[in-house]
């Protein structure tokens, strides 16, 4: 079973379920509209974007990597992790945002104080 990056167990997710913090920095989240099929193909596609960036940069070809690159965000956009966002609010975009400087400042300050380990008191 794959663990999502997303994970509130590994890191905090916003109480809309739009980000999650990695380093005090927010994320978007893929669209929870999206089947579990299609996540699951954008996700191998990702990686093995991902991988190619890498066997690229080893080889020091930057043709391949920027072919790379530009799959990841392809592939990032079809995920709704970039791009135009997926809710229909009228919500700003707080993607890559410093948690402590968006509306979600006070949320994340709690999160912080809130014991890490679950059996403390």
């Amino acid at each position: 079973m794959q663990v999502p990056a997303s994970d509130p167990s590994l890191y905090p997710v916003t109480p809309d379920g739009r980000y999650f913090v990695v380093r005090g920095r927010l994320w978007r989240r893929s669209d929870p509209l999206l089947g579990d099929a299609e996540r699951g193909h954008l996700v191998n596609r990702l990686m093995t974007a991902r991988r190619a960036i890498a066997a690229a940069k080893h080889s020091g070809d930057t043709l391949a990597e920027r072919a790379a690159r530009a799959e990841v965000d392809r592939t990032k956009r079809a995920l709704g992790e970039r791009g135009p966002v997926w809710w229909d609010d009228g919500t700003p975009d707080y993607n890559r945002h410093m948690a402590r400087t968006t509306p979600y400042a006070q949320w994340y300050a709690a999160q912080a104080i809130a014991p890490s380990d679950p059996h403390s008191p």
